[in-house]
């Protein structure tokens, strides 16, 4: 099998883009501009494709030619769409590095058209959301009468332009849960909660993370909260965004903070250095609760390793049709494929 990382030029499609090479892999690089593309695809010694995802033709040319694509072009709610409908047209294989709720349920709802196309549509091979996906379902193993689940992580490190490009996008949107099966829009920083990563003890703040989605899909599970540790800059511009989403959200303070983002991400020591702790806990209605937690990589390396893990998996010919989940479908031990990856407890 054969595939295509589109976005290759940024931060993370670079990233899986290098480790790939160094795992003897080929991949095809493509995104909309040649010359961001096109010096990576050289110094890599790989194929390049450049095309813009309006332009159908060019787009079902490419993806024609491999087997799957890793799509790494993010804002994913302004570009997945695309993306998924030239691969439903093509019969190509459909991951990305997405942590977008609305995406997730987006492509929840192609289930059945992917299964039609004979191809996976699997939104979020990254750390959104493989190891919060892997360690929901663990948990649902241990307790499988579980009707809430509770997931935090807390990263040490820094994160990329895309992803606070993203975040910012989304700053005047509010937070989500998901409650009696269905998501529920709730105020951001909505809930806070101390929590104990076994060596830290940290206070987290609920937000909009992709689980509040595929952990449902995953665990059947219909009471779902996840919780972050944030720097205080950040929660108070969670917290202001109650009042002030309106105004955030407007065209001239978009344009402003998007400008003050800075590009690329954490160096190369910076993510060989960094730490993600995760916990979770499950409830019943007995009372009934059980706790786990993993520790694994810096957050871009981790999307990284389990991105490629989950790419050997499909050139294995290890995949199923339709819309599935990363734990979903490889089971809740995926995470522990992962190098770094251990759990603190159990």
């Amino acid at each position: 099998m054969t595939f295509m990382i589109y976005g290759a030029n940024g931060y993370t499609g670079e990233l899986i883009a290098r480790e790939a090479v160094k795992r003897g892999m080929k991949p095809i690089l493509a995104g909309r501009s040649q010359n961001k593309v096109k010096p990576l695809a050289d110094e890599l010694d790989l194929v390049c494709r450049t095309f813009s995802l309006a332009d159908k033709k060019s787009m079902d040319y490419t993806l024609k030619e491999v087997d799957f694509v890793i799509h790494c072009a993010g804002p994913f709610s302004l570009t997945s769409t695309q993306m998924v409908n030239g691969c439903l047209r093509t019969g190509t294989h459909y991951l990305d590095i997405t942590g977008e709720i609305q995406v997730f349920e987006e492509m929840a709802a192609r289930d059945q058209k992917a299964k039609d196309a004979g191809i996976m549509v699997m939104p979020g091979v990254g750390f959104d959301v493989v190891p919060t996906d892997c360690l929901g379902r663990h948990l649902k193993d241990r307790l499988p009468e579980a009707d809430s689940l509770t997931l935090a992580f807390y990263g040490l490190g820094r994160i990329s332009h895309g992803t606070q490009s993203t975040m910012t996008m989304n700053v005047g949107n509010g937070g989500a849960i998901r409650e009696d099966g269905i998501i529920k829009s709730v105020p951001a920083a909505y809930e806070t909660k101390e929590i104990d990563f076994g060596e830290v003890t940290k206070k987290a703040v609920t937000i909009p993370w992709g689980d509040v989605s595929t952990s449902f899909y995953t665990t059947g599970i219909p009471n779902i909260k996840v919780f972050t540790v944030l720097p205080e800059k950040q929660l108070k511009l969670l917290k202001m965004s109650r009042y002030l989403g309106w105004l955030l959200a407007t065209g001239p303070i978009q344009s402003y903070l998007q400008g003050q983002i800075p590009e690329g991400g954490p160096s190369e020591e910076e993510r060989e250095q960094g730490k993600t702790y995760l916990w979770g806990r499950v409830e019943d209605k007995n009372g009934n609760a059980v706790e786990s937690r993993l520790q694994g990589p810096e957050g871009y390396k981790f999307t990284m390793l389990t991105a490629l893990r989950i790419t050997e998996r499909l050139l294995e010919g290890e995949f199923k049709t339709g819309f599935q989940t990363p734990a979903g479908c490889y089971g809740a031990e995926l995470v522990m494929e992962i190098e770094g990856v251990k759990k603190a407890d159990d």
